[in-house]
């Protein structure tokens, strides 16, 4: 499980480093022309964190109910768009316009994030014992 974990790992925090200074030089650019309201960091964090915690639990499941491996990526999926919703919630109610700087930079890096996390995810269902 550690390096299974690990190895996720590898290439997370270099791809988190790698996005988020790029976002943040193109935030900076675009911020006389747009206003954003979510920090760079906070989506980040946020993206890196939820990630790691499916990860984790999807490995875990894995490990102790190898059939439910599967369904425990789903249920986790769904559980991070609720986490999603309630992440963007402040900036959904107290914004009169669509704040479509603030929706591009959150969605663009939760599809790589899942796209990664699905990828380690098929890894782990393809090499079953």
């Amino acid at each position: 499980m550690k390096q299974k974990l690990r190895s996720f790992l590898m290439v997370l925090v270099p791809l988190t480093i790698v996005l988020c200074v790029l976002q943040t030089f193109l935030v900076q650019k675009l911020e006389s022309s747009h206003v954003f309201y979510l920090s760079t960091w906070s989506i980040y964090v946020f993206h890196f964190v939820a990630t790691v915690i499916v990860y984790t639990s999807v490995i875990y499941v894995n490990s102790v109910f190898l059939d439910k491996t599967g369904f425990a990526f789903m249920t986790c999926g769904v559980l991070k768009m609720f986490a999603t919703i309630v992440f963007l919630l402040p900036l959904i109610l107290n914004s009169k316009e669509t704040p479509q700087g603030d929706v591009i930079g959150f969605f663009v890096p939760y599809f790589i994030y899942l796209l990664i996390e699905t990828v380690f995810v098929v890894k782990l269902l393809v090499n079953k014992p």
